[in-house]
């Protein structure tokens, strides 16, 4: 094909393409080149949620509570002190039986524990000793006295009497003191005490076992109540 026959077939397209857009009456068609129809999507309601298996979750109805606040903190829990009464034995020794344990309830004067000593053995051995000095004290004052009255003796020697009596009653005062701050009973001899609650409450400490040894106020206490 020549050229020039090219170029007048190429212009022929452009020209009917130009007029393929117009009319018989010469005007543009306004439908050839316009954008097609907008579709208007509408939007669902939020509050709705469709689910593929609605038997899943089964409806509830809502109801309305009162919250109480909460606060969030770390802290730690302990004994109130001035409540936590130790049971101690001032008597160091052997534990030959115990009667309690960890969380069990007492009542004051009950049973806890039995202690044998050698202290307390020590302290009836002193109380005796001091019981017999002080009737051979006594007894040599009563003869003092019957000699002053004789003459057969100077008032300064009545005197003497007078003071070794009082000395030795001391010294049994203070036997009977130390019986009894270690929990013996001076007209029952034995080497081993008895332990009391001294409240009532609950065990919430123990420190001993049958055969466990205590060593007076050097170790832990026995029980807490």
């Amino acid at each position: 094909m020549r050229r020039q026959d090219i170029i007048t077939a190429l212009a022929c397209l452009v020209l009917a393409g130009l007029t393929a857009g117009c009319t018989k009456e010469g005007r543009a068609d306004p439908t050839a080149e316009a954008p097609p129809t907008a579709q208007v999507e509408h939007v669902g309601d939020p509050n709705i949620v469709k689910v593929d298996h609605p038997e899943q979750f089964p409806l509830a109805p809502a109801a309305s509570y009162a919250a109480a606040t909460e606060v969030t903190a770390t802290g730690v829990i302990a004994a109130d002190v001035s409540r936590a009464v130790p049971v101690i034995s001032l008597a160091a020794g052997r534990i030959v039986e115990v009667h309690a344990k960890l969380g069990d309830p007492v009542t004051k004067g009950q049973l806890l524990m039995r202690v044998q000593s050698a202290d307390i053995s020590t302290a009836y051995s002193d109380y005796r000793q001091a019981a017999a000095d002080e009737t051979l004290a006594r007894a040599q004052l009563e003869r003092a006295k019957l000699l002053l009255d004789k003459g057969a003796i100077a008032q300064k020697d009545y005197e003497v009497a007078v003071d070794t009596q009082a000395k030795a009653q001391v010294a049994v005062e203070t036997a009977q003191e130390h019986l009894r701050v270690l929990g013996a009973d001076q007209n029952h001899p034995s080497a081993v005490i008895d332990v009391f609650a001294p409240i009532s409450g609950v065990i919430t400490d123990q420190q001993v076992t049958t055969a466990s040894g205590v060593q007076g106020l050097a170790s832990p206490n026995p029980f807490t109540i």
